[in-house]
């Protein structure tokens, strides 16, 4: 090995360049671990989500959307209501008890699955694989519904039904009822979305 020195100016020279070297690596590196980071929609995606329903009436349905996914807000007529139990014994968990915790709250694991029996709160996506049900209110013989429908959801995808509590019919490809969100009352015609704190 060699023991000439090195001149002043490579030293300089090597020390700028390592320099420089080492700046551009971390102004580099800066912008690309920030895309680690969450998107201020992505933040925004997991916010809680408050809506008015006062201007809902029976039979109708709002769509919000909540984590990327749509919730359904939907005010059940008093006929819908009462056709509720007479689903029960097609239903294949008719009192949400498979996977409560994950798919169906406390508050919500009764015949209605909601917080008031007027007004279902459901993610509007088949547990099967993704799809969107069709809404199919109306009661009576469709093509790919029984001939004693009473009214509720049809999945285009896989033909799984869904009562107008979300509950899921026998023999059919969905494994679960329909997804009931964390949510609460504000008041009488303010629901919050996402946050189930105070229910």
């Amino acid at each position: 090995m060699s023991d000439t020195p090195i001149d002043s100016s490579k030293r300089t020279w090597l020390i700028a360049t390592g320099c420089a070297g080492a700046v551009g690596g971390v102004a580099t590196a800066v912008p690309f671990v920030s895309t680690f980071q969450p998107s201020e929609k992505a933040k925004a995606a997991g916010a809680a989500v408050e809506v008015d329903i006062s201007q809902l009436k029976p039979g109708e349905r709002a769509i919000v959307e909540w984590r990327g996914k749509p919730v359904w807000i939907i005010k059940r007529t008093p006929e819908q209501l009462a056709d509720l139990p007479k689903n029960d014994a097609q239903l294949a968990d008719p009192k949400s008890e498979r996977k409560p915790d994950e798919f169906t709250p406390p508050y919500a694991r009764n015949e209605h699955r909601s917080i008031k029996p007027e007004i279902l709160v459901a993610v509007g996506i088949c547990p099967h694989l993704g799809c969107s049900p069709s809404e199919k209110y109306v009661p009576g013989p469709q093509p790919s519904l029984p001939d004693d429908w009473k009214g509720g959801f049809l999945c285009p995808c896989h033909g799984s039904t869904f009562d107008m509590a979300g509950r899921v019919f026998k023999n059919k490809p969905s494994p679960d009822n329909l997804e009931i969100p964390p949510h609460m009352y504000l008041s009488d015609t303010r629901l919050l979305i996402g946050d189930d704190k105070k229910a």
